[in-house]
């Protein structure tokens, strides 16, 4: 067996309505002053309501920072960072998507009273020293696995984005309440759930770091997430889909904050750059392209998770016809989902192209990961087929 490590969020809570709870759970961890980290539509749809009552009869100050867009620049993070010194904040929430809790986990280590460092200091791998404040996930969509995750991305230009990437990101505790997604519109429970989808996929595919433990986690993960994807979709308040897509988002962010995602990512990361496209529409956008491209190297794993993903409708037969199912699968997912198929479809133009194939050699963290080698030219050719 290859030698590994393995980390992840020291306490999970799988409960739906957990999130009313949430000042309780602030006082067990001696907290009296709280941020929470969240954007705007958090507030505007009173996903919040349920949960701030509780903070005035714990006797616990709380400030709530909205203003967290998607793919957050360093302005807001460097804004909610300051609100925490002003408040004296001892413990942050992220709550929200992916963003909020990427912006959270900054937040909890930028603005802890002895550190020294700057945002700016920290970009990169392992670079983050000390303390943070102690920080809990609440995540409002099944997808990122940010809740799990020691992973934080800032978009530091026009269309580039840097990572923080260090253990002191890995929250306590992340609270897992389905009634926090039962209002998600079906194009948002869609894409979401295929991000999550893929964090799976890649992660038992991983080049590197995939050990026993990830493929475990990645394979229960989208077992889940492929048996609730639709019926969360086609019928946004079953609690109990909500729940288990949740559940399959999470395990699939332990599964690939330990064995890294790969070329789907690195592809995918132009389209948000260049045309905001979100995170999730972006890899469902270019997956099943990436991974005909992957088949000659991983075709034996992705043979592994065909049945997982189809369930009762999978044929089996030959590792070539088991991968071939899973691909197209997933090539399906998009419209079934309602959500658009082809680049062309989501806005690109196709004179962009070439710049985006070259903007996703950049992702080199990600790429090393890749079960095949990928080239300027093969990102190139993905990209076209994905067109």
């Amino acid at each position: 067996m290859q030698a590994f490590s393995f980390a992840s969020t020291a306490q999970i809570l799988c409960e739906a309505g957990s999130s009313a709870r949430l000042a309780e759970l602030c006082r067990e961890r001696g907290a009296s002053r709280v941020l929470i980290v969240s954007d705007p539509g958090i507030t505007r749809f009173g996903l919040l309501d349920g949960a701030l009552p509780g903070f005035a009869r714990a006797g616990v100050t709380v400030e709530v920072f909205d203003q967290v867009i998607a793919d957050p620049p360093e302005a807001i993070v460097l804004n909610a960072v300051e609100r925490a010194r002003l408040l004296e904040a001892e413990l942050v929430i992220g709550f929200g998507g992916g963003s909020s809790m990427d912006v959270a986990k900054l937040v909890a280590l930028l603005a802890h009273p002895n550190c020294a460092q700057t945002l700016k200091d920290i970009y990169g791998v392992g670079n983050a020293r000390g303390q943070r404040l102690p920080l809990l996930q609440v995540p409002t969509t099944a997808g990122t696995g940010s809740e799990v995750t020691p992973i934080a991305i800032v978009t530091t230009g026009e269309t580039s984005k840097l990572g923080v990437v260090s253990p002191l990101l890995l929250p306590d505790l992340a609270v897992l309440d389905a009634d926090l997604t039962l209002g998600l519109p079906p194009a948002v429970t869609a894409a979401t759930g295929i991000d999550a989808m893929v964090h799976a996929i890649e992660a038992y595919t991983s080049k590197l770091k995939k050990n026993p433990l990830s493929d475990l986690l990645a394979r229960e993960a989208l077992r889940l997430l492929a048996a609730n994807l639709h019926e969360a979709v086609h019928n946004g308040s079953n609690r109990e889909a909500r729940q288990a897509m949740l559940l399959g988002a999470l395990l699939a962010g332990q599964a690939f904050a330990n064995a890294p995602v790969a070329a789907v990512h690195a592809l995918a990361y132009p389209l948000g750059g260049h045309f905001h496209i979100p995170h999730g529409l972006s890899n469902a956008l270019v997956l099943p392209h990436v991974l005909r491209f992957n088949a000659p190297a991983a075709a034996p794993l992705y043979a592994e998770l065909a049945p997982l993903l189809l369930g009762e409708r999978f044929k089996g037969g030959s590792i070539e016809q088991c991968c071939a199912e899973l691909i197209n699968e997933l090539a399906a997912l998009n419209e079934r989902c309602g959500l658009p198929s082809r680049l062309r479809d989501a806005g690109v133009p196709q004179d962009m192209l070439p710049r985006m194939a070259s903007d996703a050699m950049l992702q080199q963290r990600l790429l090393v990961n890749n079960p095949r080698e990928v080239s300027e030219a093969d990102a190139l050719a993905i990209y076209q087929a994905a067109y």
